[in-house]
Formats: C-alpha cells, sequence, structure tokens
C-alpha cells in the first residue's frame, strides 16, 4: 500500500513538475506563466472563447484567469471583442502577435504530446487517459466531501 501511494504520487508530481518546466522554457522569451499559455492555446485552438469559458477550459479559477487576461491584454496577445455588461462574458480574440505565439504554443504542445507518447500504442495511451479521467474524477468527489 505505501508503495502504491508513493508511485502515485511521485509520478504525478514529477509529470507536473516536468510540463511546468516545458512551459517555462518554451516561452520564456515572452515572459509568459503558466496560466497565460493555456489561455492562449485554448484561445488559438478556439479562435474566441469568454473568460468564463477559459476558466472551464484551464480548470482554474476566476481570479487566476482574470490576472492572466489582463497581463495578456497589456502585452497586446489579446483584445476583447466587444464589451457586455459584464466583462468574463465578452468574447475575446487573439492579435496577431496572439496568433503567431498561440501557434507556436500549440506546435510545441502537439510536439510534446508526440514525443511522450512513444512507446505507446493508441488503445495504450486511449486507456491511459481513461484511467486518469477516473482518478480525476475519484478525487473530486473525495474532496467535494472534505469539510
Amino acid at each position: 500500500m505505501k508503495e502504491r501511494f508513493e508511485t502515485f504520487t511521485v509520478l504525478i508530481n514529477r509529470i507536473s513538475r516536468n510540463v511546468r518546466k516545458i512551459k517555462n522554457r518554451e516561452m520564456a522569451e515572452y515572459n509568459l506563466r503558466s496560466s497565460h499559455i493555456s489561455c492562449l492555446y485554448y484561445l488559438y485552438s478556439a479562435e474566441e472563447l469568454t473568460a468564463t469559458e477559459l476558466c472551464e477550459r484551464c480548470e482554474e479559477d476566476k481570479a487566476t484567469i482574470s490576472r492572466a487576461l489582463d497581463f495578456l491584454e497589456e502585452n497586446g496577445f489579446i483584445i476583447c471583442k466587444t464589451y457586455s455588461a459584464k466583462r468574463y462574458k465578452s468574447p475575446l480574440v487573439l492579435t496577431e502577435k496572439g496568433r503567431k505565439v498561440g501557434k507556436k504554443i500549440f506546435d510545441k504542445i502537439e510536439d510534446v504530446l508526440d514525443k511522450v507518447s512513444v512507446g505507446l500504442s493508441e488503445s495504450e495511451r486511449l486507456a491511459f487517459y481513461k484511467s486518469l479521467a477516473i482518478i480525476s474524477d475519484n478525487l473530486e468527489k473525495i474532496t467535494q466531501n472534505i469539510k
């Protein structure tokens, strides 16, 4: 049992740390953080999203996404297409600079995903993601019951 816990937590932490390292190294020239990268990736993929939609896709809280969007807007990566009564419901789009960096992020993520899948068959990869989703959902249920 102890070995199972150690293996699980160590591997999850190592994966998370390595993903952060890749994000930080690849985007250092743009002074971007992890939350910025996620926003640019999803905006590049979808072309237009609201802050609310980005919160859902990035699995981040409203404050984190709000700070990320402020930075991205101030630094010319995104613009707000229209302004509704509630800013977080207004559609956001990438500027030319944002599209350029978004494409670089998108391409790098595709490259990394190809590299991390080396040695796995398609069925093994799908089974892994299915297992990971089940574990994530179960952990979510556990945390909801903690008071």
